[in-house]
């Protein structure tokens, strides 16, 4: 089983929590961390701009990576948001394993 950290930014805290509470609640993640207070530094319509933003990083199993972004980009308030995965190369198995099972149907 192989998973991913699903890395995404959002405008405020409040956007952040309600994308990782719709993940987790949809057994699209199983685990979601909000990381508040985020410098962001960007280009952005010909113009290098500057925000304090909520990063998200989403545990998820990697063949869900698709319709985790899919699912971001719909709750999303950015125009064009960032949602990058990364692969799990290793780690401990008996995490791997518990978000294999919460990003299952019962």
């Amino acid at each position: 089983m192989s998973i991913s950290v699903v890395l995404v930014n959002a405008s405020t805290p409040e956007e952040a929590r309600h994308i990782g509470l719709t993940l987790v609640g949809s057994r699209l993640a199983a685990s979601v961390n909000v990381l508040d207070g985020v410098h962001s530094i960007y280009r952005w319509a010909g113009a290098v701009r500057q925000r304090t933003e909520s990063q998200l990083l989403i545990k998820t199993r990697a063949e869900l990576v698709d319709e985790v972004i899919a699912r971001v980009c719909e709750l999303h308030s950015y125009e064009c948001p960032g949602v990058i995965a990364l692969p799990i190369v290793c780690g401990n198995r008996p995490y791997i394993d518990w978000v294999a099972k919460e990003t299952v149907e019962d």
